[in-house]
């Protein structure tokens, strides 16, 4: 009988499966990225609005100052004929319809006037808001031109409303707005007050209304007294 050859065992290494994300891992990596793109979307979207706000905010206080600069040089009342009166409120100055910026030549003209069409409603209206020159601030393209309608006229600048507010006061309390009428009659060596004696408390708010906004909204209020 031949002998048998031993076998030979040949030992082959295994080679590690290739295997592919799970369903699980691959919903879990989307929701993080998704969640990612969304913060990246909010944090960028309200950078936005806070330059908006801020540029907003700026503006309105600019055509704030505009109308305190454009009063500052003004009397209180007209110098020929004072204060008169019309239902106890200032009347409108002889001559005086308000129709053009020159008309506003004492403080009391000022009374429930609104430039620009934004805004509650005011007696007095002008197409749109003005500078410490008294004209009217228009519209300018990304160029600095000014922007024009269909017929070739100046755009007013849109949106934006001034809203002048004039109250006669107390001279000891400037928060006591007192009624057009008051008078302060002499006693003793006191000569009194007469009914334009009295200091005047001015105010502006501007308002703001987006082309996407249901109303105007309030910007800025600037109150400063004139004795």
């Amino acid at each position: 009988m031949s002998a048998q050859a031993p076998r030979t065992t040949i030992m082959r290494a295994r080679t590690p499966r290739r295997r592919g994300f799970t369903l699980l891992e691959t919903a879990l990596a989307m929701v993080i990225v998704t969640v990612g793109v969304v913060a990246i979307i909010d944090a960028f979207r309200a950078f936005n609005k806070s330059n908006s706000w801020s540029s907003q905010e700026g503006t309105a206080t600019y055509l704030a100052n505009e109308i305190r600069e454009l009063t500052r040089r003004l009397p209180r009342h007209d110098p020929t004929s004072g204060l008169v009166l019309t239902a106890g409120q200032p009347a409108a100055d002889l001559n005086e319809d308000k129709a053009v910026i020159e008309d506003y030549d004492d403080l009391d003209d000022f009374l429930k006037t609104k430039f620009g069409t934004v805004g509650p409603a005011q007696t007095n209206t002008q197409s749109g808001p003005i500078d410490a020159f008294g004209n009217i601030i228009f519209e300018v393209d990304v160029n600095g031109e000014i922007k024009l309608d269909g017929f070739g006229q100046p755009i007013p600048l849109q949106g934006w409303s001034q809203v002048v507010k004039v109250e006669k006061v107390n001279p000891f309390d400037f928060t006591d707005a007192l009624a057009w009428t008051e008078v302060d009659g002499p006693s003793g060596t006191y000569p009194g007050k007469r009914i334009g004696d009295y200091p005047l408390r001015m105010s502006v708010t501007v308002y703001y209304q987006g082309p996407y906004d249901a109303g105007a909204e309030e910007m800025v209020t600037l109150t400063w007294i004139v004795p």
